[in-house]
């Protein structure tokens, strides 16, 4: 249990079924919220303010540890944030149940909030930054900041965070592109996102974001393995830069048993290998050839830097120490979208797990000024990583009117808007109509692919759809309902390849989609029926094609189940042996 709901009065039991829906939350009686305080994440009252707070008063103790506390009249008019606000969320969950309750509305009291000024305590946490204050605590910063004292703020990096920072600054802080920009005599704080150790008269809150690559080249089992981490943290410091803001490190994949690799792995670090024919490609500015003599590639620490840093420029050359090399490369900005005017992002959602979006698709979400979801098709969760104004809304109940409305609305305000489809946008996503529209009113806009529920269903059924010499085509359909299917793309028709069929939208009709692929397909053919895959609900049911019609009717099945065809499915028996034989064929033609 994540959330606790407490219902105080009969009268607000409507209030509380739409609480526990909407955050999967657990009714207990108030004389048990002591038990579970120490493990919930927020608690909801529904009831009078008095009630809450006499209930809560001896529970709390820090607003770090403490849970998240909202409380809601008995009849939804009012959604009050009562203690955790920032830190714990509770301003968050305010607005998400009064978005849920016909007519609420959040009543949020921190200062930040009803200024609408950043959360500075938050920041960090929010945009996986590391916080840092010179001179000063954190809580002297938010004093200065939301007593509207005049700010510095220096950007040195572009991410969702720093975007946000730029677009929503205050009249009260001032942008600036160096530290020496500080006017010590009027300035009274300055904040910064930037992963360089910076030098102010004033005092200073910086961000530090992980932008940082390190790429390293190590002699063989080079010891002692902690007093080289060292050595290169200090390499690193010394040319400006801070450690926090260490996102990876990288370097030749021979050296991946090497101590130094292992300790840092221990450590938490995530670590990249490439193979020396990937680093070779790289241009760098030191390369050398008893480097290559030794591992087959003129550098290691540079092209391995730059390569982890998405091709990113070195912010460090090579530097040697005495049983490594160390380079830094930098994570390219982030480009502008919008340029001035309106954007639209076009996001693939995955099939379902909030794990499974893009990277790409996540940081347009956390950019993102109105987030427009197909809420029957995508979980809410992934909506989540929004920014604290972004506008969310759910495209279920909308027409595509008015869901074009609502995105030109946003779009000739200049925001940036992200259309949230399931799986990959371009495989039946219902996109073509809004492209229409956007081109007919000259709107700007681009796509981000997505993980398909195809390539969900081949892993969650842990089978390669394509199979040498048996099956080398997937095909991807769906059976004719409502919507005609092309004459020549009739299931009967298709089927005669007898390919890996993956077949969408059909459950409804399966009777319809099972006789038609008989006609080609033995009745034995392996068949899978695939609900909600990579949802918290998932559930799959393998059979033969005769059954198939059976399966999805005997167990309920709907719009949003994947039906997979073919002998690809579950098929292990005897590939082991064909791979051999066509190994060995390749070892031999190789040793003629």
């Amino acid at each position: 249990m994540k959330t606790a709901v407490i219902q105080v009065t009969e009268a607000g039991a409507q209030v509380a079924q739409v609480v526990c829906q909407e955050t999967g939350g657990m009714l207990i009686p108030r004389s048990d919220l002591g038990r579970h305080w120490a493990d919930v994440e927020a608690v909801v009252f529904i009831g009078a303010m008095g009630i809450c707070v006499r209930t809560i008063a001896p529970l709390l103790t820090d607003k770090h540890t403490d849970p998240a506390v909202v409380c809601i009249s008995s009849d939804g008019s009012h959604v009050i944030s009562v203690v955790s606000g920032h830190v714990g969320g509770a301003n968050q969950l305010a607005g998400q149940l009064a978005a849920a309750l016909p007519g609420a509305e959040a009543v949020v009291t921190t200062q930040s909030d009803t200024q609408g000024l950043w959360a500075l305590d938050t920041l960090a946490q929010r945009y996986g930054w590391t916080a840092e204050v010179e001179g000063a605590t954190m809580n002297d910063a938010i004093f200065r900041f939301v007593g509207k004292e005049p700010v510095a703020l220096l950007i040195e990096t572009s991410d969702a965070g720093s975007v946000f920072l730029q677009r929503t600054c205050p009249p009260h802080v001032r942008c600036i592109t160096s530290e020496n920009d500080v006017d010590a005599a009027h300035d009274r704080l300055l904040i910064a996102v930037s992963p360089r150790r910076l030098y102010s008269e004033i005092p200073v809150l910086q961000y530090i974001p992980k932008t940082l690559c390190v790429g390293i080249g190590l002699a063989h089992q080079a010891e002692p393995s902690a007093d080289i981490i060292r050595q290169i943290q200090q390499c690193v410091e010394d040319n400006g830069w801070l450690w926090q803001a260490v996102r990876t490190f990288a370097t030749i994949d021979v050296k991946r048993d090497e101590p130094v690799v292992k300790l840092l792995q221990s450590q938490g670090f995530d670590v990249q290998f490439y193979t020396a024919d990937q680093l070779a490609a790289v241009t760098v500015p030191t390369p050398s050839d008893v480097v290559a003599s030794h591992v087959g590639t003129p550098s290691v620490s540079e092209a391995a830097a730059i390569l982890a840093a998405d091709g990113g420029p070195l912010v460090v050359s090579k530097k040697k120490g005495e049983k490594f090399t160390v380079a830094v490369a930098s994570l390219p900005l982030m480009q502008e979208v919008g340029s001035g005017h309106g954007f639209i992002e076009i996001v693939g959602a995955g099939p379902g797990d909030p794990d499974l979006i893009s990277v790409r698709g996540r940081r347009m979400l956390e950019r993102a000024d109105l987030i427009l979801y197909a809420g029957s098709l995508v979980p809410r969760e992934l909506t989540l990583c929004a920014k604290p104004e972004a506008v969310v809304r759910s495209s279920a109940s909308m027409s595509l009117e008015e869901q074009c409305a609502l995105m030109k609305k946003y779009y000739d305000r200049g925001c940036f808007i992200v259309r949230l489809h399931t799986g990959d946008p371009c495989i039946f996503g219902a996109i073509q109509e809004q492209m229409a529209f956007f081109d007919a009113h000259h709107m700007h806009y681009h796509i981000t692919p997505g993980i398909s529920s195809f390539l969900a269903a081949a892993a969650e059924l842990r089978s390669q759809f394509t199979i040498p010499e048996r099956c080398q085509t997937i095909i991807l359909t769906r059976g004719e309902g409502r919507t005609p299917m092309p004459e020549r793309e009739k299931l009967h028709l298709l089927a005669r390849s007898r390919s890996t069929m993956c077949i969408f939208l059909s459950a409804s009709i399966v009777d319809d989609v099972q006789q038609q692929l008989l006609t080609e397909y033995p009745p034995e053919t392996p068949v899978a029926a695939c609900y909600h895959l990579t949802w918290p609900d998932q559930r799959i049911y393998r059979g033969q094609l005769k059954d198939l019609a059976s399966i999805v009717h005997d167990h309920y099945l709907t719009l949003t189940t994947m039906l997979v065809v073919g002998d690809a499915i579950d098929n292990r028996q005897g590939l082991s042996e064909l791979y051999s034989a066509h190994f060995s064929h390749l070892f031999r033609k190789a040793s003629e």
